[in-house]
């Protein structure tokens, strides 16, 4: 029995060895018939450019096309070092350009900023929303336009929530957002409201110049706090932003400032191209006056047109679905006017 088993095994390994030689000779025969159709392939493509050349066939083109760096510039797409402007300054204070290292943080500014299109791309499109807003109170207040950058920076204009606790454009932390006089609790939190904050920011940069006598510096200290910054001085024996050895977040603050004023500034230039219908604007509103408590805002909004979630997204410094006011506190509301909006019933 073992036997022919054995001889079994044999047998069926010499029948398969015959099926591999018939079809290795069947696959080589396809493979000279593959080549001889390759062959006859070009040399009918071959005639056929050779033709069409000589009898001016518009079909087939023989032309090289080089590409040059101005065909690329008119695609609109390039990747190149950025010019940095030569009379950079913040607030009017010039930036140090004969120090190197100086050079080099800017430069980084500018390439992240510039480079982070879609980014770039938004901020420019929230500020023409709210710069009108922000730069009058600015102004009012005498603190230099380009502290509008700052709320760039601090938030891309929006009402961001920090790990720390600090909330809205201006990223207020509680306690100060108190000591200025904002209203902080689970029903309101005017930190959110971005006249009022604008109003409270103007405040603080104001005591931080006053103590530095440096619009730089109280920039830095809006960052760094402004006993963070006299500690860095203090300990380094400098008194000047450029000077001083900051932290990763500090060190980088102003010189970010800087890039998003030059490109928000100046958009074309960094390669960006918004028509004024690309840009967001600012809805239309009447103010409504609050004396006492409200209980259900969802209601309320009925009242004007609305629904609650249009009646958050233009007062949202309120927290909650209803006011306690409790102290009959007047609160300015806004509404938007009839016809900017599609209420479904």
């Amino acid at each position: 029995m073992e036997w022919k088993i054995i001889a079994l095994k044999k047998q069926g390994n010499k029948s398969r060895t015959d099926k591999l030689k018939r079809g290795m000779k069947k696959m080589n025969f396809m493979k000279a018939v593959k080549n001889i159709l390759m062959i006859l392939g070009v040399v009918f493509v071959g005639s056929s450019l050779i033709f069409a050349v000589k009898n001016n066939d518009a079909s087939v083109s023989t032309e090289v096309v080089k590409t040059t760096k101005n065909d690329v510039e008119k695609e609109g797409y390039r990747i190149t070092a950025i010019e940095i402007p030569e009379n950079l300054n913040f607030s009017g204070e010039a930036v140090p350009f004969d120090d190197p290292e100086i050079m080099e943080r800017v430069d980084r500014e500018f390439l992240v900023n510039t480079y982070w299109q879609s980014n770039a791309v938004l901020l420019m499109k929230r500020a023409n929303k709210y710069f009108p807003i922000i730069e009058p109170i600015l102004a009012k207040n005498g603190i230099p336009d380009d502290f509008k950058y700052l709320a760039v920076a601090e938030s891309g204009l929006q009402n961001v929530v920090s790990p720390a606790g600090a909330r809205g454009f201006w990223q207020i932390m509680p306690g100060t957002a108190k000591d200025y006089g904002l209203e902080v609790n689970a029903n309101v939190d005017e930190r959110y409201h971005i006249e009022k904050s604008t109003e409270v920011a103007c405040e603080y940069l104001k005591k931080s110049k006053e103590k530095f006598g440096s619009w730089t510096l109280a920039a830095a200290a809006y960052n760094a706090g402004p006993a963070g910054i006299q500690r860095y001085m203090g300990v380094q024996q400098v008194d000047g932003y450029y000077d001083l050895l900051l932290g990763e977040e500090t060190g980088r603050y102003v010189f970010r400032i800087l890039a998003i004023k030059e490109i928000l500034s100046d958009p074309e230039k960094y390669g960006f191209h918004l028509d004024k219908e690309d840009m967001y604007t600012k809805v239309p509103t009447f103010t409504v006056e609050v004396s006492g408590p409200v209980a259900n805002f969802a209601d309320f909004s009925k009242e004007y047109g609305i629904n609650y979630k249009i009646l958050k997204r233009h007062n949202p410094w309120l927290r909650e679905p209803h006011l306690n006011n409790a102290s009959k506190k007047k609160y300015i509301l806004e509404i938007p006017k009839k016809g900017y909006y599609k209420i479904s019933n």
